[in-house]
């Protein structure tokens, strides 16, 4: 990828993180990048293509947070990675907002589909659950669901991210007591 190509992506990678597709508009991206709307065009056909390489790119960069969540070993490192990976995260939620889009909502699925292999052996250590993968991978895609609808470039910080992690330790720790109590 040719440099002003990837000022184009990057610079539209961090505004969809932001503004979802409304951050997609070729002239405030010109603006941004400080080039005329004719290098955009000259470097990418049209702005289906130019999301085609956006998306593309999202994936790249969510197989380096998943193979970076995969190697922690407990919530302090997780944390650690989601604040590096902030403006990857809020892509994917927008993502997620927005997936009614099919080629988004299918850069999305993809993700997950990595992503959350990538994050059980972790999950599992910070969430003392190693003898049940299925509660697992069930409490993953529910936090998930939530984890999305409420980040922000505001909440995506070391103490909101251990807050959110201390509560969904205490709902699993929760749901165990409730568990036995009921046999």
């Amino acid at each position: 990828m040719k440099a002003t190509q990837k000022q184009w992506i990057e610079t539209a990678y961090q505004r969809f993180s932001q503004e979802g597709p409304n951050g997609l508009r070729v002239e405030p991206l010109a603006k941004e990048v400080g080039k005329n709307k004719s290098s955009f065009y000259h470097h990418f056909a049209d702005m289906e293509g130019f999301t085609e390489v956006l998306l593309a790119y999202h994936l790249e960069q969510a197989h380096i947070v998943a193979e970076k969540e995969a190697e922690c070993k407990g919530v302090e490192e997780l944390i650690t990675v989601l604040v590096e990976h902030k403006i990857d995260l809020l892509f994917n939620r927008q993502l997620r907002i927005h997936r009614e889009v099919t080629a988004f909502e299918t850069c999305f699925t993809k993700v997950n589909a990595f992503a959350i292999p990538a994050i059980i052996p972790v999950w599992s250590n910070i969430l003392r659950l190693q003898d049940n993968s299925y509660l697992v991978e069930l409490v993953i895609r529910l936090s998930l669901e939530n984890f999305f609808l409420q980040i922000t470039a505001e909440t995506l910080n070391p103490i909101w991210l251990k807050s959110y992690f201390d509560g969904i330790q205490s709902l699993v720790i929760q749901f165990k007591k409730t568990k036995i109590k009921t046999l």
